[in-house]
């Protein structure tokens, strides 16, 4: 059963679908942006030094002058050291000998703190860093929550895509939306860094699970014509909810507060569960079609459509549907294997890319909320061409195009590195062509796995893609020293990616497949250099190019 060619019946985008979208899966999004990175600002490494002895009658910062060492980076830019003092005899020390100190201390040995650290934080604005001291020799900590954050989000794509597809959509979003939320809130309570990543682990455990239920069933609730404006507002949204979050930890610097301002609001979500849908084409997948019909019923109710009356059999669909499916089916046949290999190094290089520039705008110099916003914000303008540019040149070339510009932009930066202002603009560009990227992508996946192992096999390529988060902090935790280089990494990776884009068909208007079957018919293309589909055309193409 085609469900695309029920859809006029009751309505391919009606009052009922611009209702949920906007006013339930539109704020449903925002979770998983909060969540992702506000991880970045309760950890933030503040400017510190090591902690020094007080003399009587001397200003702490000339004290700091001559007893911190200078060293220089691998950009040639000088700082105080975060980690190291001169051993001099400060008991002995006054102000009238401090320039004899000051002349002798080439031949004073530079030693680890002893006495702890000064942080240059207020009282409003400290973080796990300055609270547990996690600089020098446990500077890597923050960096280690990230990496087990991102494994934690990979086992959660696991297992949350049986979840979706066994439960259905609806229950699976609100099992997410518990577990992130208590975990969120106890992140406020941790009194230690290890009960602190414990509690992240569970945060990371849905993210990004959690998105892929909005995005599902937005996707699954109109016809063809329409999957790409809503794969866009969904999008958007998520755009919106890093801005959203640039704003927040603006506001509210104490990192407790933090964790409790970006997770306790999204309770809230709970009082959607009477209107939010069970998506009917996964009814209808799984046999259950009385469920399916009551919901089409009302969605056709709502947008002033008469349906027939044998709009659905009474009986159940063929057995297929009732089977259960595991990943083995998605490696099965040869033309969906290749897919989904494709698909899932396309998802692993744009997560990788997407979620290290992200995790990269605080890093960047200058104001580091500042930085962040940006890096939400240029999201937005690319939504006002990316849309034409799906129906127009289809899926893929703008999927290759975006990608292939933001990863030219990002390696770009390593010609103009000790410029700040151009590093930030090839930077803001790569994020902008990587957030196009990562619409797309999403969107092609879901026209190209059938309903029967949609859910499964965006979680399988989705799981894979969450390795990007795991090594990506490695990669700007390396690059601390050398502003460019993570920015060169993830470059290249996107331009590789971006012509590999290539070898999938071109789904613009296509029915979304519903079985194994239908998902055979549709090959891969390898004649890149084909004529791009016109706006409207619909069904199977032929091309020769094909195999």
């Amino acid at each position: 059963m085609d469900f695309d060619e029920l859809l006029p019946h009751i309505g391919e985008f009606g009052r009922y679908q611009k209702l949920i979208i906007w006013f339930v899966l539109f704020p449903a999004v925002f979770p998983c942006g909060f969540h992702a990175y506000n991880q970045l600002f309760m950890a933030r490494v503040p400017e510190h030094w090591c902690r020094l002895p007080s003399i009587p009658n001397v200003h702490e910062e000339v004290i700091k002058n001559f007893s911190i060492p200078i060293e220089t980076s691998l950009d040639n830019k000088s700082r105080f050291s975060d980690c190291l003092m001169y051993d001099l005899p400060y008991d002995s020390l006054s102000s009238d000998r401090l320039d004899r100190a000051n002349l002798t201390k080439t031949n004073v040995e530079a030693v680890t703190c002893k006495n702890g650290w000064t942080f240059l934080v207020e009282e409003t604005r400290d973080s796990i860093v300055s609270e547990w001291n996690l600089v020098c020799t446990k500077s890597f900590s923050p960096t280690l929550a990230l990496i087990l954050f991102g494994c934690s989000g990979l086992v959660g794509n696991y297992i949350f895509g049986y979840v979706q597809d066994s439960l259905g959509r609806k229950p699976a979003f609100f099992i997410y939306l518990i577990v992130q939320c208590l975990f969120g809130v106890a992140t406020a309570l941790a009194d230690s860094f290890p009960v602190w990543v414990l509690m992240r682990i569970g945060v990371g455990f849905t993210v990004p699970a959690i998105l892929g239920t909005p995005y599902v069933l937005a996707v699954e609730l109109v016809g063809p014509k329409e999957r790409a404006m809503v794969t866009v507002l969904i999008n958007v949204a998520y755009s919106v909810s890093l801005v959203g979050l640039a704003l927040v930890v603006y506001a509210v610097r104490s990192w407790r507060w933090m964790a409790l301002a970006t997770a306790a609001p999204f309770l809230a979500l709970f009082l959607t569960w009477p209107v939010l849908p069970e998506s009917p084409r996964w009814l209808l997948a799984q046999g259950r079609v009385t469920e399916a019909r009551a919901i089409l019923e009302k969605i056709a109710r709502v947008n002033g459509k008469s349906p027939p009356k044998n709009l659905l059999p009474k009986s159940k669909p063929s057995p297929e549907p009732l089977k259960t499916f595991g990943i083995r089916h998605l490696f099965k046949s040869p033309n969906l294997r290749c897919k989904t290999i494709i698909i899932t190094f396309l998802w692993f290089t744009n997560t990788s890319v997407y979620v290290g520039l992200s995790y990269y705008a605080p890093a960047l110099e200058g104001d580091e909320y500042l930085n962040f916003f940006l890096a939400g914000a240029v999201e937005l303008p690319t939504y006002f061409f990316l849309w034409p540019a799906m129906e127009r040149l289809g899926r893929r070339w703008t999927l290759c195009v975006s990608m292939v510009v933001g990863g030219s932009s990002c390696l770009a930066t390593f010609l103009v590195q000790n410029n700040y202002v151009i590093t930030l603009a090839l930077y803001c560009v790569g994020k902008m062509g990587i957030s196009s990227a990562f619409v797309v992508l999403p969107l092609m996946a879901s026209e190209l796995y059938p309903t029967v192992v949609r859910g499964l096999g965006m979680s399988l390529s989705s799981v894979v893609g969450m390795l990007g988060p795991i090594f990506i902090p490695l990669v700007n935790y390396l690059g601390s020293d050398m502003l460019t280089l993570p920015l060169i990494v993830m470059g290249a990776l996107l331009v590789i990616g971006g012509v590999c884009s290539l070898l999938l068909p071109e789904t613009l208007n296509e029915h979304l497949p519903q079985t194994l079957d239908d998902a055979e018919k549709t090959k891969l293309d390898f004649c890149v250099c084909c004529v791009p589909p016109r706006k409207g055309e619909c069904g199977p193409r032929k091309n020769d190019g094909r195999v």
